[in-house]
């Protein structure tokens, strides 16, 4: 019965126009701003660590846009999911370093795409899978309604989803060695920290456990590595792709020094759009040394 709701409302929220389902998330995110949750607990642990420059009036202020903005993602999704290509070519343009892409894919190296959770990160997958052919990893969803879901809005465009499974691994090194495209969400933090899952490494000046397979992915096989993020604008007009070169050092032998780039190329997109940040994701909750994750009360 819980699969078949889901799926009912899924179908329901993609039919929707896209001022309609924003407006939708600006409701609910006044709920989420109002009512006690773990969303709004965590955003606003992962605000206060990250912009502790801000008073605490201007950090609640971040809190209550920011949790509007990720319920618009959430009401968004269904609609990037099931409505096609079509659909996305009608609503997303290209922004800063859009040349970015072809030149790198000229190289014959293969090629990375990094996307954060920021805006609306699921779009990217469209737009990048046209580009050539495309395998994304993802890691499978709690919900398993979810999951053919997801694959196959995200394989709508011709993109291959694999999980973050040892074969889903293997399919990205395959990938690249054909010079294809990899596509992998940079600040998913590992599971725990070794030297084939991830270490410590500083985002937003915190230490954050931080994957190392972006690392090992490109000094075994000489791919190249962009950032991309695509922007929600104002008013329900669309959304805006924007492209980075990656900082030095995520070919790094050093896996920490490595770890350091790959979260200064996240930081620096989330900067440019700081409220568009998934901040209720529990980014901090493994801490070194075994220490007290910071979203325990």
């Amino acid at each position: 019965m819980r699969s078949k709701l889901i799926v009912w409302l899924i179908e329901w929220l993609s039919r929707l126009p896209l001022w309609v389902n924003q407006h939708l998330g600006v409701l609910f995110g006044w709920v989420l701003y109002h009512f006690s949750n773990r969303e709004r607990d965590t955003a606003r642990v992962n605000i206060k660590l990250c912009f502790p420059q801000l008073t605490t009036a201007q950090q609640e202020q971040m809190l209550r846009l920011n949790l509007i903005e990720s319920a618009r993602t959430l009401f968004e999704l269904p609609a990037h999911w099931r409505r096609g290509v079509r659909y996305v070519d009608e609503l997303l343009q290209l922004g800063e370093g859009a040349e970015l892409p072809e030149q790198m894919l000229r190289q014959r190296r293969g090629l990375i795409f990094l996307t954060p959770h920021l805006g609306a990160w699921e779009l990217g997958a469209h737009y990048i899978a046209r580009l050539a052919p495309t395998t994304i990893l993802y890691r499978p969803p709690r919900e398993p309604a979810l999951e053919h879901i997801i694959t196959r809005g995200r394989a709508q465009s011709g993109a291959r989803p694999v999980p973050t499974s040892p074969s889903g691994v293997k399919a990205l090194y395959q990938a690249l060695h054909r010079h294809e495209i990899v596509g992998i969400l940079p600040d998913q933090q590992p599971r725990h920290a070794s030297k084939s899952a991830g270490v410590f490494a500083p985002f937003f000046d915190i230490p954050a456990l931080t994957m190392v397979l972006v690392n090992r992915l490109v000094r075994q096989t000489g791919a190249a590595v962009l950032y991309t993020y695509v922007e929600r604008l104002p008013a329900a007009s669309g959304y805006r792709m924007h492209f980075f070169s990656a900082p030095d050092g995520v070919d790094d032998p050093d896996p920490v020094v490595a770890a350091t780039a790959l979260n200064q190329g996240v930081e620096a997109c989330v900067r440019r759009c700081p409220l568009q940040y998934q901040w209720s994701y529990r980014r901090f909750s493994v801490r070194p040394d075994g220490g007290r994750s910071p979203y325990k009360r």
